[in-house]
């Protein structure tokens, strides 16, 4: 299996979203999810309806990472698109929330490969890309952003700092590329 990286270069995720966004809203609001909480595509896939909204419909500020129940914050964009989402495409609480056009049951994981390609590829993207490239993408702007790798790594549920550093394809330490923003 051929090793996927992250997405660095922010004016290219603009294009990914972009390009998604004209495409299909489910394919979109499967790549922010994704850079945003990084979550694993599996995971992502099986989420349901209920697993981010109340049953009044109302996204909720954060939900449960599948595996470990560890709380993951869903930001105003995020809220705001997922919640448009649901009430474009009259979701109930108990579907799928990335469910197939042809059955009820959620993409398949082979289907969000392809999304993330076929985005990657229109937006320039020589580099291997692959459902672990949402991950992969969310730890290194986390990162860059100035997050403590430590949590960093306890979100990627890796065993050691080092891991989660090679992992992000970060080598080298250069404190000049932390960007710390307290925007208080």
């Amino acid at each position: 299996m051929r090793s996927v990286e992250a997405i660095k270069c922010e004016k290219k995720l603009q294009l990914i979203k972009c390009y998604l966004k004209q495409r299909s809203i489910r394919d979109y609001c499967l790549f922010v999810l994704g850079i945003n909480t990084g979550l694993r595509v599996q995971d992502l896939l099986h989420l349901h309806v209920r697993d981010i909204a109340d049953n009044d419909g109302n996204i909720l500020l954060s939900m449960k990472q599948p595996c470990e129940g560890l709380p993951v914050y869903l930001n105003s964009e995020l809220r705001h698109v997922l919640e448009s989402f649901i009430k474009n495409n009259n979701l109930s609480i108990d579907d799928y929330l990335f469910q197939s056009r042809k059955t009820n049951e959620p993409i398949s994981r082979q289907q969000a490969y392809r999304i993330i390609n076929e985005a990657a590829t229109s937006a320039g993207i020589s580099a291997p890309i692959g459902t672990h490239t949402l991950r992969k993408t969310f730890g290194y702007h986390a990162y860059r952003k100035g997050i403590a790798i430590s949590l960093i790594q306890k979100r990627l549920q890796q065993s050691a700092p080092s891991e989660t550093l090679y992992y992000l394809g970060i080598h080298t330490y250069d404190p000049s590329e932390i960007l710390l923003d307290v925007n208080l």
